[in-house]
């Protein structure tokens, strides 16, 4: 009523995108480090490397699976969410890089400690070390980011299943861009800096951006973690569908973290808190740790395709810490309730995402109109 339609045709594809053509030539070249790590590994196996230059070469491949498309990104004039996609699939290549490496050192350190006699045979061992390009090219498609040689795999392909998903999310894509083109970016665009401004007018932007953003994230969620996860588990018969848990009914922040996003959570646990626990780092520092390296991905996600580096999304999430003290506080205080829960959501969705959304819109209208 108040802005009229504001969907114009350009919003999926114009000329302008036509600049990104660098980004998506990045995005083909990502697979020749799944490739090189390949290598490696079947150097490793035949023996021709040390251990030492075999850890070395996949620190080497895996750092530079990050570092190259950073560095494409900042020097290109490219669009937001050309940036994003580009730097969700080199964080995607880098957390599978490391799965591979790990798991292949664990699977040869307990095949040589078997061949030289310092460990029995385990009869139920389900996975003998093995270099196949056939699993690697497998795992860097599948939807999850823990390698192993085999995963459990479904009997066939429901067509008809997959056909009714694509059209769900095609719906509810464009859903999210009516949102954030109708709704969005009229509230952003009429706000100012929350922390230059009014703070009464800056609480009135935020609470009035919240319910849309609200929105707009829960579709990403159903579309990215529910529908698209799941369309590629069908197309390659992956057989764990366990992409997501309850997590809205979560009752403290650590159960939210524990059950928003599973592929994260298991490949967290597998290669980074258990290890950590293996070395004698006590819990409290090694879930520090978990949080400031999800940290450090959200905030090259979305720093590097603004070309912004404040800190907003770094600072959002190791706000976390905090939080998940506090809700357990609640949670043992209040036992039985869900106090916790709705501390969650007023921090996490109803005040916390609207603030950074304003932050960077801001922080990027700044240094748009400086570079001008």
């Amino acid at each position: 009523m108040k802005y009229g339609w504001l969907i114009k045709t350009g919003f999926w594809f114009s000329s302008k995108s036509l600049r990104d053509w660098p980004l998506f030539m990045c995005c083909l070249s990502l697979a020749i480090f799944p490739l090189a790590a390949f290598i490696v590994e079947k150097l490793a196996q035949r023996k021709c490397i040390y251990e030492h230059i075999v850890v070395l070469l996949h620190i080497i491949i895996a750092t530079t699976a990050v570092l190259y498309p950073i560095l494409v990104i900042l020097r290109c004039d490219s669009a937001f969410v050309s940036g994003v996609t580009l730097m969700l699939l080199a964080c995607i290549v880098w957390l599978k890089l490391v799965s591979y490496a790990h798991t292949n050192y664990d699977l040869r350190a307990l095949t040589n400690s078997i061949e030289k006699g310092e460990a029995l045979p385990n009869t139920h061992m389900e996975y003998a070390y093995e270099v196949s390009f056939k699993s690697l090219a497998y795992f860097m498609v599948a939807p999850t980011l823990c390698y192993q040689p085999r995963y459990p795999r479904t009997p066939s392909i429901r067509k008809g299943w997959v056909l009714r998903q694509f059209v769900k999310l095609i719906i509810f894509t464009g859903v999210m861009g009516f949102i954030i083109e109708q709704y969005i970016n009229p509230i952003v665009k009429n706000s100012q800096h929350p922390f230059k401004g009014n703070i009464l007018y800056a609480i009135e932007r935020v609470l009035k951006l919240s319910v849309p953003n609200l929105y707009v994230w829960l579709c990403m969620f159903y579309c990215f973690f529910h529908l698209w996860l799941n369309i590629l588990a069908e197309l390659l018969r992956f057989g764990d569908r366990e992409f997501y848990k309850d997590w809205w009914n979560a009752r403290t922040v650590e159960e939210y973290w524990r059950m928003w996003n599973m592929p994260v959570h298991k490949w967290m646990i597998r290669h980074l808190y258990f290890p950590c626990l293996r070395t004698g780092i006590p819990k409290g520092a090694a879930v520090l740790i978990a949080f400031m390296v999800s940290a450090l991905f959200h905030e090259l996600c979305i720093a590097v395709p603004c070309h912004i580096f404040k800190l907003w999304a770094f600072s959002g999430i190791m706000f976390q810490v905090p939080l998940v003290l506090i809700t357990n506080y609640l949670q043992n205080k209040f036992s039985n309730s869900m106090v916790g829960n709705m501390f969650f959501w007023f921090t996490f969705c109803i005040l916390g995402q609207p603030m950074c959304v304003l932050l960077y819109y801001h922080d990027l209208m700044n240094r748009n109109s400086k570079l001008d």
